[in-house]
């Protein structure tokens, strides 16, 4: 059997929410033992269990001679716990988050979960026993007892013999790189909506793929964060593309900002951003880079170096460099470009840059707005200047502008190709993040 310690200020909150459902069922099952204390046991009677916060500013915090009574108490009855303390400074909790508690839960069968109140704990509390500490979100509530259900309902479902069927839980959301399928009942019609035929037709196969399908789609548009954070296989990673918006990428050496008056002008191409653009283009499944540039002599030049890549001896020196050259396309203007992306795709794209001016038009988005831009289901061009950036005219063409690329040093004069490299990681770029199971404090402190 496992043991589930909560420590909380209000113990009363948790009666019915520990007796019902499959929360309830575990400890009938006798699978877990769940046992609530309230802090106000370790403390004389008309003594406190808070005091203010040192310095200035109103706040009351547990004290944390109260929170070690209480700990050492559990701990002796039901031996060394994993102990869980909640803050919005700690981690956000996903799925990986209970499936590592889980694990732990199991490993030490004792799991100790210490909401607090007020103002929170003393700091020394959590840097001298807290295990994991967690976050719900960046929002502010009035105390840690409902994160701790909802960290309870997740962490317990994936104990063995909790939930009946563990097919349910390996299927769900989240317990993959992408979210669960929609799921339909009786009635075959409700509303005018009626339940998809192929989910009646008896045929497994074609139920599965349907299903994988509407999974990777949903997954796409509003969960690409969370799908950008996995350990994708090629077979997962290919699904997930094919549901993406066609991307397309053009780098202007015509309305440019040139000079130290910053008017606009022309500029001069360079091999080196034909060459390494197109390679992150390739590299991030853009569909085709264009190079923008009016002048004569400069489309001779790019020409040349492109017919030696496509078809002359680079083709046979060097595949790769090949397979990235043949992304790029020559054109005289940004009008060439957005009309070859309609005939192409049959629909206009949507036009996003960076830039520091902001006008009335265009939305400002972060590299977490996917969702809003590929709502629209129109292909996407983003559009980077050579110079001192994009002229005040091809701005205000844009449906969306994403602020310029930061560090936290004053510095910031990155090369073109540079950016574009950084500003396609940040919004079509693969990051897995990966939870391991803590071996100490939240400073690496590890106990005895």
């Amino acid at each position: 059997m496992i043991n589930i310690s909560i420590l909380t200020v209000f113990e009363q909150l948790y009666d019915p929410f520990i007796h019902t459902s499959l929360v309830g069922r575990a400890q009938e099952k006798e699978i877990v033992h769940i046992d609530v204390q309230s802090f106000f046991s370790y403390i004389q009677p008309k003594e406190r269990i808070d005091a203010p916060t040192f310095g200035p500013g109103a706040g009351m915090l547990i004290r944390p001679d109260v929170v070690q009574k209480a700990i050492e108490d559990k701990e002796a009855v039901y031996g060394k716990a994993f102990k869980i303390f909640f803050s919005p400074r700690g981690q956000k909790i996903d799925q990986r988050v209970f499936e590592t508690i889980a694990a732990k839960t199991q490993e030490c069968g004792h799991l100790m979960i210490i909401p607090a109140r007020y103002e929170g704990m003393d700091a020394r509390v959590e840097e001298e026993y807290a295990d994991m500490v967690l976050s719900v979100g960046d929002f502010v509530i009035m105390g840690g007892d409902v994160p701790a259900m909802l960290l309870l309902e997740g962490v317990l479902r994936l104990l063995p013999e909790v939930v009946g069927k563990q097919e349910s839980v390996a299927r769900e959301s989240f317990n993959g790189p992408f979210v669960d399928f929609p799921s339909y009942t009786e009635p075959l019609e409700w509303k005018e909506m009626r339940v998809p035929d192929v989910l009646r037709s008896g045929n497994h196969a074609a139920i599965e793929k349907w299903r994988t399908e509407h999974a990777v789609e949903k997954t796409v548009k509003d969960h690409f964060s969370w799908l950008r954070a996995q350990d994708l296989s090629l077979a997962e990673k290919k699904l997930a593309y094919e549901h993406m918006p066609s991307h397309y990428v053009a780098l202007m050496h015509s309305d440019v900002l040139v000079g130290q008056e910053r008017l606009p002008g022309v500029t001069s191409v360079t091999s080196l951003d034909i060459h390494d653009i197109a390679r992150s283009a390739k590299t991030y499944g853009v569909k085709e880079y264009f190079l923008v540039t009016p002048l004569i002599d400069q489309q001779k030049i790019v020409q040349k170096l492109l017919h030696f890549w496509n078809q002359g001896v680079g083709a046979e020196y060097n595949q790769c460099r090949h397979n990235a050259i043949q992304l790029v396309d020559l054109v005289s203007t940004l009008d060439e470009v957005i009309a070859c992306i309609e005939e192409k795709e049959g629909k206009k794209p949507l036009i996003i840059a960076t830039s520091a001016q902001i006008g009335d038009t265009q939305q400002l988005i972060s590299y977490s707005d996917q969702k809003t831009v590929w709502a629209h289901g129109r292909p996407v061009l983003m559009i980077f200047g050579t110079g001192q950036g994009l002229s005040p005219d091809v701005i205000k063409r844009c449906d969306y502008l994403l602020l310029p690329i930061a560090g936290f040093s004053p510095f910031n004069h990155l090369s073109v190709r540079s950016a574009v490299a950084i500003i396609l990681d940040r919004w079509l770029g693969i990051n897995p993040m990966f939870h391991s199971i803590p071996q100490g404090g939240p400073n690496g402190k590890k106990r005895n």
